[in-house]
């Protein structure tokens, strides 16, 4: 994360109270930041400490998502179009057996699933995005 967002490891030891050599070391693998330093590390780049902990991006093909942000994973298309929702992702937003689920297309920027219970946020953020974007 840090060489993807263009930072020395001197700019990353100042943000969160650190030597360059400190840094060096975890980088290396000689050394791992204690749990305050890891907090101050999601922090810093807006991630959640389980993400940083635990994401695999060679795994995954991406990087670690922003906070409140996820990547579940990919999911089949059967044959008549049904996908499985994964679990997490059920959990997270709260979808359980029977609940609606809204499918929003765009064109340009592809589908999206949101739960009914919470479409009327989702379009209130898409309205704000696209006067953003204006």
């Amino acid at each position: 994360m840090r060489k993807r967002r263009n930072l020395t490891q001197e700019q990353l030891a100042q943000e969160i109270n650190v030597s360059r050599q400190v840094i060096a070391k975890w980088e290396k693998g000689e050394s791992t930041p204690d749990l305050h330093h890891s907090m101050n590390i999601a922090n810093f780049f807006g991630v959640t400490l389980d993400a940083l902990v635990n994401h695999n991006s060679e795994e995954t093909g991406v990087d670690i998502p922003p906070k409140g942000q996820h990547f579940f994973g990919t999911a089949t298309v059967g044959e008549r179009g049904q996908i499985v929702i994964p679990k997490k992702a059920r959990e997270i937003f709260q979808i359980n057996p029977g609940d609606s689920v809204v499918i929003i297309g765009d064109e340009d920027r592809g589908l999206a699933l949101a739960p009914e219970k919470m479409i009327q946020q989702f379009l209130d953020m898409v309205k704000a995005q696209q006067k953003e974007e204006e």
